[in-house]
This record gives structure tokens, sequence and C-alpha cells, in this order.
């Protein structure tokens, strides 16, 4: 190590070596993350720099190059993680179905992620709709009637209870009021 050279001076003298390893991998660093990985990695190059096994110059890039693959994969390991922890988590909470509109695309929310034997749950729900919503829910989800025999027993339109249970659908899609539902907290 050439002990004479501060590391000041290393820096000024190879900073583009970092620049140059950067832009030859075709990485995008827009907030320097990259070259301070580069700056790290050449500081460590020359604190175990050895002149007998070879030339400094290849030696920094051979450091620096290493360094932002290794950045670089654990970026990528990273990003596949979140990627597929953030899929797993949507297909639980969806069930892997949607409902496609001229809007775009929605998830509809998985009705077995309701706990259906817990009476807290529906208390909540209850508070969370109107009489005729919650009338929807009792008859067609909690004792299978069709909304025919619903429409009979609440002397209304088959149309107007087929109405009730999409407001339902749509207050238990809103990403807000399942969180409500699913932790028990009234404010929506």
């Amino acid at each position: 190590m050439d002990n004479q050279l501060t590391f000041d001076d290393v820096f000024e003298q190879n900073k583009r070596r970092i620049h140059y390893q950067i832009h030859k991998m075709h990485i995008q660093d827009p907030h320097q993350e990259f070259f301070q990985e580069g700056l790290i990695a050449l500081w460590n190059a020359h604190e175990s720099y050895q002149p007998d096994k070879g030339p400094m110059a290849t030696y920094f890039n051979y450091i620096i190059r290493n360094r932002l693959i290794d950045r670089m994969r654990r970026e990528t390991r990273w990003e596949d993680v979140t990627r597929k922890a953030i899929h797993e988590q949507t297909t639980q909470y969806t069930d892997g179905n949607y409902h496609r509109s001229a809007e775009g695309s929605h998830a509809i929310a998985a009705y077995y992620s309701l706990p259906l034997d817990d009476t807290s749950h529906w208390e909540v729900l209850r508070s969370q709709l109107t009489d005729k919503q919650w009338t929807w829910v009792e008859c067609f989800i909690i004792h299978d009637m069709s909304c025919k025999q619903i429409a009979e027993q609440e002397h209304t339109t088959v149309e107007a209870v087929k109405n009730w249970g999409r407001q339902v659908k749509k207050k238990l899609n809103d990403p807000h009021s399942c969180e409500v539902l699913l932790h028990g907290d009234t404010e929506l």
C-alpha cells in the first residue's frame, strides 16, 4: 500500500473510475447510492491493496465492479421479495378475483375472509350499513336466501334487493372499509 497517498488523493484520482463502472453496467443512480457503494469499495480497496499482487488500477476496478454487482443483486432480491409479498397479500385478500369495468379492474374481497362465527365482526359490519343493506347481508349471506325470497319477505322488488347487495359489496370492496371490519375500528 502506498502510504504517501492519502485517501483524498486516491479519491480525486479514481472517482471517475466509479462513474465509469456505473455507466458501463447501465446503472441508473439518481440518488448517488451506487456511487456511495463504489466509494466504500474504493476505500476498502485502498486499505487492502498489496502492490506485489498486481496493478492498483486493476485491483480498484475489480473491487468496485464486484461491489456494485453485489449491490444490484441485493436490490433485485429485495424487489423480488417485496413483489412476491405484495402479490401474496393481494391474493389472500382478494382470492385472486377481480371485477372488470370501464373504470378498470378492482379486486373483489374474498367473503370467507370475514370471520362468520365472530359476532363482534358482524356488529361492526351492521354499524356501517343501512337497515336495508343489513337485511341483505343477514338474509343473503347468513341465511342463504335468494333475492326473490328476500324481496317477498321485505315486500319489495328483486331489483331493490339486488341494489342493496351491490351497495354492500361496494363497501366490502373498499380497502378502508375492510380494514374497519377486520380490525374492529368503527370509524369510517
